[in-house]
């Protein structure tokens, strides 16, 4: 997303209190793009297909990759599977090497501070994106990390976050006035799916169209956390 994109922030989210905040991984609290692109080069080149250019395979960021592996580049179920079995097994490899975006950690120390529950909610696998929070030291921060299961029965952002504010419920959160923080529209849709709204970060990997439903548009993580914590 351009700055010259932004849609104007809702003026009504400054005041809005939340009693939990989702957020998503990739493109929302990493920067694991060019590590989740050269994954796919790999498995693209090793099941004999061509290598889309960056681009086109930035797009596969974010969205389930079993789903997009089908619908994108044109394999059925088990070519898929064969070719997500590929993936994950590379970039499993460098996971840990994606960068976290620059005011997130504090952003979370302060949300972790004013009391206020946090759960992931990514499209990666569960057990991956703990990896990547721990190793981040990121992890103490959320009452709940959630994420794909391994065995991809629940892989749609809306079946992660029903997961998620399961949990929070779980935990004594009331979950009832969350939100979500995520970048790409899948976030806005599997969140709108139980009533969440969506805060879009401008530094993720979406593009403007994708956040034309989101409740508000941030490009730092000031400006987040100005909205998250009033």
């Amino acid at each position: 997303m351009t700055s010259d994109t932004l849609l104007p922030p809702a003026p009504v989210v400054a005041t809005r209190t939340w009693s939990a905040v989702l957020f998503d991984l990739d493109g929302t609290i990493i920067d694991s793009a060019g590590d989740i692109t050269r994954s796919l080069a790999h498995t693209f080149d090793t099941v004999g297909l061509p290598v889309p250019d960056e681009a086109t395979l930035r797009d596969y960021v974010g969205p389930p990759l079993l789903d997009s592996l089908r619908l994108s580049a044109g394999l059925d179920d088990e070519q898929a599977r064969h070719a997500l079995g590929i993936y994950r097994a590379h970039y499993n490899q460098r996971a840990i090497r994606s960068p976290v975006f620059p005011g997130i950690a504090g952003l979370l120390e302060r949300l972790h501070a004013a009391g206020i529950p946090v759960a992931l909610a990514t499209s990666k696998p569960e057990a991956v994106a703990r990896t990547v929070l721990e190793h981040a030291g990121l992890s103490r921060y959320f009452t709940t990390i959630t994420g794909a299961s391994e065995d991809d029965s629940r892989t749609t952002k809306a079946d992660v976050v029903a997961e998620a504010l399961r949990r929070l419920g779980d935990a004594g959160v009331d979950a009832l006035h969350a939100v979500m923080v995520g970048d790409r529209g899948y976030d806005i849709l599997g969140a709108a799916a139980h009533d969440v709204p969506t805060i879009v970060v401008e530094w993720g990997y979406g593009s403007p169209a994708e956040a034309a439903d989101a409740l508000a548009i941030v490009h730092s993580s000031d400006q987040l956390g100005k909205l998250l914590l009033g």
